[in-house]
């Protein structure tokens, strides 16, 4: 599983991850916490925030109706 989230909300993430995964087992696996650089969206070239903003989706469709 791969997430990408805020800067901001990496400890909340992490915090919850384990919550619900632990089970004290051998097998709970591991988080790997590393930077993303940059965000493209191939399908208009926007870069950075632009293109992190997730608009244009179904959520935007719907409140549209």
């Amino acid at each position: 599983m791969e997430i990408v989230v805020e800067k901001n909300q990496v400890e909340a993430v992490i915090d919850k991850i384990i919550e619900e995964a632990r089970t004290g087992e051998i097998g709970d696996g591991k988080i790997f916490v590393i930077p993303v650089s940059d965000v493209i969206r191939i399908r208009t070239g926007e870069r950075g925030e632009q293109a992190e903003r997730m608009t244009g989706g179904r959520s935007d469709m719907l409140s549209a109706v």
